[in-house]
C-alpha cells in the first residue's frame, strides 16, 4: 500500500512557464499535487526550445523542472479551449500563473474574476514586482532582479564586477516561496473553508534573501561591499587554495578557531582569539592564512580538519558532487522512465517528512502527453470531440 502524500487529492492547475512557476508546481507535484500543465499547442512551455543540451527531443532545461506532472495543450485565448480551461479551473483547488500582472485580468482569468464564482479557490500569481505598488506591470527577469534587489552588488570578488549567481535565484526562491504560500493559503483554507490570492513579486523574493547583509545595512546606514567568498561578520570563513585546489574553511566560533590553529600549528595568536579581533585584524591574519594552507594538499586538511570538528570542505564540480554516497543515500538523484528519451535521471525532493513524505513518481511529460486522458476522464469529452478539437488546432 502507498502512503498518503500531504497534497493528495490536491489538484493544481498550472498555467506558468519558463522557470519561476514551474518550480513552484514542481515542488507542490512532488509533495503529492496533481499538476494539470496548460501549454500552447504545438509550441509548449518556451523552455522545451531552450539548449542545447537536449536529451532526445527534449531539452534539458525542461526535464529539470517539470517532473511529476501532467501535459495538456489547450489554446485558451479560443472559446472552445477557454470552456474546457473554465470546467477545469471548477474542479481545482489551486490556479498558478506568472504572466505579467494585467494580462490574465483582460480575459477574465485574475483571482478577482474567479473568487465569486471560485470562493475556495487558492490562486496564485508570480510576477517581477507583485501586483501592487508602482512598478506592477513591469514583466520580470531574472538577471534583472539579482541586479535590481541588490543581490549582484554583494556577490563577486573585491576588485571585480558585479556577478549573478551561478543559477537562476531570483525565479527559484520566488517559486518556493509560491510553493510556501499556496501550502499556507491551504491550511488556512482547511480552517476558514476561503480560498485567497497568493501574490509573489521577484523583487520582493530576492529582498527576502538579503537577511544579514540587510541588517548590516540597517544598522551601519552603509551599502555592503563585494568580499568575493568572505564572509562579512565571520573570519576565517571562504575558499583558501590548498597545495592542489581550492578549499572552504568555515570556523564559525573562538572554539573551532582554537582547534583549527592546533591543527595548522599556528601559535596561539592574541590579536586574533576572538571573532570580533578576527574580522577586524583580516588583513594581517589572511596572508598568514594563505601561505600555511598552500603548504598541503586539500584531502589532507579536510581529513585532519574534519576530524578536530572543524567546518571545510571541497570546491567541487557537479561531477564530484553527484558522485557523493550521501546524495544517493538521501535519494537526491532518482530515475525515471520518460515516455521517448527512455531511463532519464533527474533530481530528487530535498523535503523529507518522516509519515507523509513526497516523492519524484512520474517524468516530466511531452508536449500534450496527457491531453486526451484529461478531456475524456475529467471533463467527458468523447473522442470524437478530441479529435475535432486536434483538428481546429484548439488542443
Amino acid at each position: 500500500m502507498t502512503h498518503m502524500m500531504p497534497l493528495q487529492n490536491t489538484t493544481v492547475v498550472d498555467l506558468t512557464r519558463i522557470l519561476s512557476g514551474p518550480y513552484c508546481t514542481m515542488l507542490l507535484a512532488d509533495l503529492g499535487a496533481r499538476v494539470i500543465k496548460i501549454e500552447q499547442p504545438g509550441k509548449g512551455d518556451d523552455t522545451r526550445g531552450w539548449g542545447p543540451p537536449f536529451v532526445g527531443e527534449e531539452s534539458a532545461y525542461f526535464l529539470s523542472i517539470n517532473r511529476n506532472k501532467e501535459s495538456v495543450t489547450l489554446d485558451f485565448k479560443r472559446p472552445e479551449g477557454r470552456a474546457l480551461l473554465d470546467r477545469l479551473i471548477a474542479t481545482a483547488d489551486v490556479v498558478i500563473e506568472n504572466f505579467k500582472p494585467g494580462t490574465l485580468a483582460r480575459i477574465g482569468l485574475d483571482y478577482a474574476t474567479l473568487a465569486p464564482t471560485h470562493p475556495r479557490l487558492v490562486y496564485c500569481s508570480i510576477s517581477g514586482f507583485g501586483h501592487t505598488g508602482p512598478r506592477r506591470a513591469e514583466p520580470g527577469y531574472d538577471a534583472v532582479m539579482q541586479a535590481e534587489g541588490g543581490l549582484m552588488s554583494i556577490t563577486g570578488g573585491t576588485d571585480g564586477p558585479p556577478m549573478r549567481l551561478g543559477v537562476a535565484i531570483a525565479d527559484i526562491v520566488s517559486g518556493m516561496f509560491a510553493a510556501q504560500g499556496v501550502t499556507a493559503a491551504l491550511l488556512a483554507r482547511e480552517r476558514t473553508g476561503q480560498g485567497q490570492h497568493v501574490d509573489i513579486g521577484m523583487l520582493d523574493a530576492v529582498v527576502a534573501l538579503l537577511s544579514y547583509q540587510a541588517g548590516i545595512y540597517f544598522a551601519t546606514d552603509s551599502a555592503p561591499p563585494r568580499l568575493g567568498n568572505r564572509h562579512p561578520t565571520i573570519v576565517p570563513y571562504e575558499t583558501f587554495p590548498a597545495a592542489d585546489g581550492d578549499f572552504v574553511l568555515a570556523v564559525g566560533n573562538d572554539d573551532q578557531w582554537q582547534r583549527f590553529c592546533a591543527v595548522a600549528a599556528l601559535g596561539e595568536e592574541p590579536r586574533f582569539a576572538t571573532n570580533r579581533l578576527r574580522v577586524s585584524a583580516y588583513a594581517q591574519l589572511k596572508p598568514i592564512l594563505d601561505a600555511r594552507l598552500r603548504t598541503r594538499p586539500r584531502a589532507s586538511w579536510i581529513e585532519q580538519l574534519t576530524a578536530a570538528g572543524v567546518p571545510c570542505g571541497s570546491v567541487r564540480d557537479l561531477r564530484e558532487v553527484f558522485s557523493d554516497p550521501q546524495l544517493a543515500a538521501r535519494a537526491m538523484v532518482a530515475e525515471v522512465e520518460h515516455a521517448t528519451i527512455g531511463a532519464l535521471s533527474v533530481l530528487g525532493t530535498p523535503i523529507k517528512l518522516s509519515r507523509t513524505p513526497g516523492s519524484v513518481r512520474t517524468p516530466p511529460p511531452t508536449l500534450g502527453e496527457h491531453t486526451g486522458a484529461v478531456l475524456l476522464n475529467d471533463l467527458g469529452l468523447t473522442r470524437d470531440e478530441v479529435d475535432a478539437l486536434r483538428v481546429k488546432g484548439v488542443v
